[in-house]
């Protein structure tokens, strides 16, 4: 018993005496820890109110979305694209349109096709949307790149195995909304 109180009282001694030799470098040490916590918990209450306002712009984004005409969103489909240095843009769609809604240069020089669907944003989009698509926009149209755009909330899983499959893009309406507000890629981002 004697053995173990003198080894805990010489350790305890030596940090004693250096606390007592540096007591200002401890409290210099205390009030930088104390900084870096208070400063880490302004940024992640930063980030929860960025999260929210983001959140927010894009529900607003998203109804604006969900109350145009197929023709109207086909237009802003087309100046999205221009608003992000894509060259070339033409909206085509319409009847005979073969899938093609909007086309475009991307910045990088890609030939980007938009398919536009114009869907209430609790329908989802299933796969025949995706198969005539995917069966003129690399053929007929010659994509580079190639993005069904919706209004519309989900995409079927069909669907989502359908676009992997033919390489394209989706963007439902929540992608839509980010790209609209700018908080989120465009579609050959």
């Amino acid at each position: 018993m004697f053995v173990a109180a003198v080894l805990i009282a010489i350790p305890a001694a030596a940090v004693g005496k250096f606390a007592g030799d540096h007591i200002g470098l401890l409290i210099g040490l205390a009030v930088v820890a104390c900084a870096a916590l208070a400063g880490a918990a302004f940024l992640v209450r930063r980030s929860r109110i960025r999260t929210r306002e983001i959140d927010r712009v894009r529900l607003i984004e998203a109804y604006r979305l969900a109350q145009m005409t197929p023709a109207d969103f086909e237009r802003l489909l087309a100046s999205l694209c221009e608003r992000d240095g894509c060259r070339d843009v033409r909206v085509v769609g319409g009847a005979g349109d073969l899938g093609a809604d909007v086309t475009a240069k991307t910045p990088d020089g890609r030939r980007i096709v938009l398919q536009a669907k114009r869907y209430q944003i609790a329908n989802t989009v299933g796969s025949p949307d995706l198969q005539k698509f995917g069966g003129t926009c690399f053929s007929i149209h010659k994509a580079d790149v190639a993005a069904l755009v919706t209004t519309a909330g989900r995409f079927t899983p069909q669907a989502r195995g359908y676009a992997k499959q033919m390489n394209i893009r989706l963007f439902d309406n929540n992608a839509l909304s980010a790209w609209v507000s700018k908080t989120g890629p465009s579609p050959w981002g």
